[in-house]
């Protein structure tokens, strides 16, 4: 089963689906990913519905999209409802937000033709083949993503409406070069200061307790001194991982496997080429170079002359040697569709602007030889029994683990694996096996945790599950003073140690900004050398809210460090010189803020004036 699994993942078909479905990220986003759904309305934006179907789909891709860059992260995230429920509610929002931004567009008078959808569709790469549109590989996409042509025609058509309004938007927006260099300044800001750290440690070592400051202490902060609910907890691991060490190979099984599994074991094909870059939209120069070269001239003397990539024209324009999955799609399109050493393309554009690309040398692919990879093959298949391995015992886990309910004895005997008892542990301090939202979540379900029976099957990682017990439970509880008397001393002493330590650095600061050093010296206190510090300092929230000193005084406060010691801090010099580069990304940034601002004006606007009904929970 699970080769069938991977086969259907590297199918042309599926890849293409994918295609479609990054190709709405790239347009709008996953919220207006379907045009087509069932008759059940999600919600309704004045006129125009959006089904369930559409939202449900938006949802689940959004949902796999964010599992792909978080992870198992985002799969922890998942098992809080209200997690769950605010993503429902943002991609919705954003269908929403879709919908009033097309009806906006078209209440401007904004109009998308049919050209331009013709256009869009027949430069989608997903439905090319040898860089021409290809009919079939497009009604197949259509069909297997669930769009009819017109329906995936409607689709486009609205995402370069929204895109219409959204452009002119953005391209209204500036920021003025004043505020800018206001807002570059500040960033750049320097400050020079001087500090005293006084270490608090060193002061509680002079703090001096009686017994009913210690009692006091301990009845006013009896929160502090609470051991919270804990739990004996058993549970037995199945993992690929631990099972792949007691899979053995013959040499035989892994010759087989090799011979069976060629491809993976061979060099790429490579080929080196040389190429002449003209930037951005210049195509009448790039068309002149070209001609040039078609009458004669020779390639690498163009190159460099013309080219506009310096570090290859001075090589004659020579890459070196490249694969597939490293260039720029179009580039590389154009590099392998080339066949013969000295075959040259025609204009080829990518995202740096058009290319001439000839074909210097080949390298065809290449097995290795068994003995090279004989390590690699094994694991490989040590990987895959494993995997096979494991979800066969973890169906019997899960039908033993349900049947014996009141131990974990009978699954760990039909897995071949051992019960893990622990000591009482709280559940913010598990062991890592079982420190997942998902185990948590399981240990506090009452069948679980009350019942004391199994929990089911608990995914704590690809491949790796666990099955939970509670064997018992030992109530949240306040401690009584005699088990924590040293833990009260040692909080009561720091207590008063950073008391004390604020009200001298206070006083400091008082005879100082007075200008006088007698309390400095009567404490054997010194600040330390002079340092400038930036806006990364450990020290930066504190000083970066002081006054800017008048010219040649400074200013005094006191704050605390990461360690908790108190930290005073005379400030003499405030200074800022922003180079040029970050005047340039302030202005940039300060650009996008005013259009983020803009669209979520014009959005709350619209929303404001908008009949919406939404007839899904998004729990």
């Amino acid at each position: 089963m699970m080769d069938r699994l991977r086969e259907g993942a590297n199918s042309i078909a599926i890849k293409i689906i994918l295609g479609i479905i990054i190709l709405s990220f790239v347009f709008a986003g996953v919220s207006s990913y379907l045009v087509s759904g069932s008759n059940n309305a999600a919600a309704k934006v004045g006129g125009v519905k959006i089904s369930r179907t559409e939202f449900e789909q938006a949802y689940q891709n959004e949902r796999n999209r964010m599992q792909t860059q978080l992870g198992d992260y985002f799969s922890n995230r998942l098992a809080d409802p209200g997690y769950v429920a605010s993503l429902r509610q943002s991609v919705l929002n954003r269908m929403i937000n879709d919908v009033l931004i097309e009806q906006h567009a078209n209440s401007l008078g904004l109009r998308v033709s049919d050209a331009q959808v013709s256009k869009e569709i027949l430069d989608i790469p997903q439905f090319q083949s040898k860089g021409k549109f290809d009919q079939d590989i497009y009604k197949n996409a259509l069909a297997r993503a669930g769009f009819t042509p017109d329906s995936f025609a409607s689709y486009i058509r609205n995402n370069l409406l929204r895109d219409q309004l959204l452009q002119a938007v953005q391209r209204s927006e500036f920021a003025l070069k004043n505020e800018s260099e206001s807002q570059a300044a500040l960033i750049a800001q320097k400050r020079t200061i001087r500090t005293i750290t006084l270490d608090v440690n060193e002061f509680a070592k002079k703090v001096v307790l009686n017994e009913d400051e210690i009692k006091t202490f301990y009845n006013q902060h009896k929160e502090d001194f609470t051991r919270p609910e804990q739990l004996k907890l058993s549970y037995i691991e199945l993992s690929a991982a631990k099972l792949k060490n007691s899979i053995a190979v013959s040499d035989k099984t892994a010759k087989d496997y090799y011979q069976q599994h060629l491809d993976q074991y061979s060099t790429k094909d490579q080929r080196e080429v040389s190429h002449i870059l003209i930037k951005g939209d210049d195509k009448k120069t790039a068309e002149a170079v070209l001609k040039e070269i078609q009458d004669g001239a020779n390639f690498a003397d163009v190159a460099k002359k013309r080219s506009q990539d310096p570090a290859s024209a001075s090589k004659g324009g020579n890459l070196g040697w490249i694969e597939k999955g490293v260039m720029d799609p179009a580039f590389e399109k154009g590099a392998f569709s080339l066949k013969h050493v000295g075959d040259m393309t025609g204009l080829v554009k990518s995202s740096f602007g058009y290319h001439i690309i000839k074909l210097d040398a080949l390298k065809k692919a290449q097995a290795k030889p068994f003995a090279q990879v004989k390590d690699e093959v094994v694991e490989s298949i040590k990987q895959e029994k494993a995997v096979d391995k494991f979800y066969s015992l973890q169906n019997e886990l899960e039908k033993v683990a349900f049947e014996s309910p009141d131990s974990l004895d009978p699954s760990a005997e039909k897995i071949h694996g051992k019960v893990i008892h622990t000591d009482y542990v709280s559940l913010d301090n598990l062991p890592k096996i079982l420190s997942s939202a998902s185990v948590k979540e399981a240990i506090n379900h009452d069948e679980v945790k009350s019942e004391g029976l199994n929990s089911s099957v608990i995914e704590v990682a690809p491949e790796d599950v666990v099955v939970v017990r509670v064997d018992d439970v030992r109530p949240e509880a306040v401690l009584p003073l005699g088990d924590v008397k040293d833990s009260v001393k040692t909080k009561l002493a720091q207590d008063k140690a950073q008391d004390q330590a604020k009200a001298l650095a206070e006083k400091v600061i008082k005879s100082l900004s007075k200008g006088d050093t007698s309390v400095l010296k009567g404490n054997n206190l010194d600040f330390s050398a002079k340092e400038v510090v930036d806006r990364n300092s450990p020290l930066a929230n504190a000083v970066f809210e002081m006054k800017k000193p008048e010219k040649n005084k400074v200013i005094y406060r006191q704050t605390s460090d990461q360690k908790g010691d108190v930290v005073i801090v005379e400030l003499s010099k405030v200074e800022s010189h922003p180079q040029e580069s970050l005047v340039h990304q302030v202005r940039i940034q300060l650009n996008r803020l005013n259009q983020q601002q803009d669209l979520s004006g014009i959005l709350s606007v619209l929303r404001s004036n908008a009949k919406i009904e939404s007839y899904i929970a998004t729990k």
